[in-house]
Formats: structure tokens, C-alpha cells, sequence
């Protein structure tokens, strides 16, 4: 009689079961669900927390906005059939204050005119809006190129090099920024223009980006350095030197794709301090020149109009807090969900 408790065997002498034995954890999943399963990079890691993270969300979809409101400016311009320095002076009472409710909210001027020079406020925080972001935008974006280049030569070169470039980034750090700003942009401008002669608006907006830029570069630099200098013996860098890699192709091919994180944090945090400190300059007169529009200069010109009409002071103070508080918030979640030792 055959014994009937042991389990059929195959050729090889393997059980025919296939509950006879489960070599595995992964064994035990059924394998429709086996699929779900799979290896997360670092960037996929990094966008599933950001997409679980409510603020984070809350303040991209701002961001999002208010970006594609300043791109959509020339079309707002066509369909209200209003140009931002157009000037409705005839809804001005004899003071030069906008006729009707709260600054002159109607129909046609949803947000109301500006006291004394009767311009459209909603026309003129749209563009407001695009020339701050642009200036923020290219600010930020230049001193991430100059900070990276920096800093990652200097701390892949070591010795005199990194020692040189280490001194200049201590005593850039050692002017404030704000003051310094101040100072350089009316000499500058004096420099190429004559009391007589007005700048044109392009030339103060390229001038505030360089200044932006050429002085704001050090924050990324110290970062990058720091960075490479902890990857820089690392054995995947061995192992390149090794097979005969150039200086060129370690530090872009090799160091670079290993620092992008710290880089793209430091870019989102610097946008909204570059909308502030462009608003600052507006507001002490050192900013954007009319006519171009911009959000600080239309708090600057504001300040007279504070008790009679604070709506006019009301819009762009607004719309400045909120764009900056959107900026940091989304920075902070993104430096959060980039860190890998972060659990949320």
C-alpha cells in the first residue's frame, strides 16, 4: 500500500505542493500584488512625500498660479482692454481720489484706480506680479550657476584654491546684503546715466539682477563645498579617477548629480528672499522706475494714500506676503521630502 502522507515529488525530487513550502515573504503574496512591490528612487521617494504633505500642496498650487497669472498678463491686457499705465483720470474727484466704493471698485476696475494717477490697480498688480517674479526667478537661477561653479571647484581642488575662495566667501558674507545693494545700484546707474538722463526701466531690472546675483552666491557656494568635500573620496569617485576620468567629468558627470537636492532646496528658498529685497528697493525708491510696474513701488507710492485709501496699500502688501510665505513653505517641504533620513 502506498503512503498517501507524504506530498508528490517531481523528477528532480521537488514537492508538486505549491503550499508544500514558502521559501520567502515575497513567496507568500499573491502574484497580482507582486507588481506594487518595486525599488523607489530618490526622486520618486521625494515626490510621493510632497505629494502626502498638505502644505506643501496648499502652497504649489499658490505658486502655480500666481506664476501662470503673470504669464497670462498681455491676455488680461487684451480682454479688458486696458493697459497698465493707462490713467482714468476722469473717475478722480478733485483731490485726486477715485470716485465711489473702496478706492473705486466697479465692474470695470475690479480691485479700483490709484489715487492720483487714476491707473487701473488690477492691470498693475498683474504686471507688478510678472516683473517681481521675473527678477526673483533670474536672480535666484544666477547665483545658484555662480554658487555651484564655486563651489564646486573649491572644494574638489583643495589646497590654495579652496583656501582663496573660502576667504572671498567669508568677507562677501561680511557686507550686508541690503546695504550693499543701496549703495552700488545708484552709483552704478550714475555711472553709464547723467542726472539729466532717465535709465531706461530694462537697464535698472538687468542691474537689480546682477546685484542680486553677483552678491548672493556665497550661501550656495558654502553648501556645494561642503557637499563635495564629504563626496570627494567617496569610492564611486575613486572608482572613476581610476578608470581614467577627467577633472571635467568628476565634477559634472560624477559630484554634480550627488549635490542637486541641497541645490534645488537653496533655489526655492531664495526666490521668496529675492521678492522681498526687490520689494525693499522699490519701497526706498532704488527699485524698478516707472513706468514699469512693480509691487514695492506701488507700496512706496502708497504711503500718502494709507488713511484715505488703504486698499490701494491693501493689494500689493497682500499679494507680496502671500507669494513670499508660498515660496517658504514649498521650500521647506522640499527640503524635507529631499532629505532621506526624513520620515514624512
Amino acid at each position: 500500500m502506498s503512503d498517501t502522507s507524504h506530498p508528490a515529488l517531481n523528477l528532480a525530487g521537488e514537492s508538486l505542493d505549491p503550499m508544500a513550502e514558502v521559501n520567502s515573504p515575497v513567496d507568500a503574496i499573491p502574484l497580482h500584488r507582486r507588481r506594487e512591490i518595486v525599488g523607489r528612487s530618490p526622486g520618486q521617494l521625494a515626490w510621493l512625500r510632497l505629494k502626502r504633505d498638505r502644505t506643501a500642496s496648499a502652497s504649489a498650487v499658490t505658486l502655480v498660479v500666481a506664476i501662470c497669472v503673470a504669464l497670462a498678463a498681455p491676455a488680461l491686457e487684451w480682454l479688458t482692454g486696458m493697459d497698465p499705465t493707462d490713467k482714468f483720470v476722469d473717475q478722480l474727484n478733485d483731490f485726486g481720489m477715485p470716485i465711489g466704493y473702496a478706492g473705486g471698485i466697479s465692474s470695470d476696475h475690479l480691485l479700483g484706480l490709484e489715487p492720483g494717477s487714476g491707473r487701473d490697480i488690477l492691470m498693475q498688480l498683474v504686471y507688478g506680479l510678472r516683473t517681481s517674479l521675473f527678477i526673483a526667478f533670474v536672480s535666484a537661477v544666477l547665483a545658484s550657476v555662480i554658487g555651484v561653479a564655486v563651489g564646486i571647484v573649491a572644494g574638489y581642488a583643495r589646497g590654495w584654491l579652496d583656501s582663496a575662495v573660502s576667504w572671498l566667501i567669508d568677507v562677501t558674507l561680511a557686507f550686508p546684503f541690503l546695504i550693499f545693494a543701496l549703495a552700488v545700484i545708484p552709483i552704478v546707474e550714475d555711472r553709464f546715466f547723467t542726472a539729466r538722463e532717465a535709465p531706461p526701466p530694462s537697464f535698472r531690472i538687468a542691474l537689480i539682477v546682477a546685484t542680486f546675483g553677483l552678491f548672493s552666491w556665497t550661501y550656495t557656494a558654502r553648501l556645494v563645498r561642503g557637499q563635495v568635500i564629504s563626496l570627494r573620496e567617496r569610492e564611486f569617485v575613486d572608482a572613476a579617477r581610476a578608470a581614467g576620468a577627467g577633472t571635467g567629468h568628476l565634477l559634472v558627470r560624477q559630484l554634480l548629480p550627488n549635490i542637486w537636492a541641497p541645490i534645488l532646496v537653496t533655489l526655492s528658498l531664495n526666490v521668496p528672499q529675492f521678492i522681498a529685497v526687490e520689494a525693499a528697493l522699490a519701497f526706498v525708491n532704488i527699485g524698478v522706475t516707472e513706468p514699469t510696474p512693480d509691487l514695492g513701488r506701488m507700496i512706496y507710492n502708497s504711503i500718502g494714500y494709507v488713511a484715505s485709501d488703504p486698499y490701494y496699500t491693501l493689494f500689493p502688501g497682500l499679494t507680496i506676503f502671500v507669494l513670499v510665505l508660498a515660496f517658504n513653505l514649498f521650500g521647506d517641504a522640499l527640503r524635507d521630502a529631499l532629505d532621506p533620513r526624513s520620515t514624512r
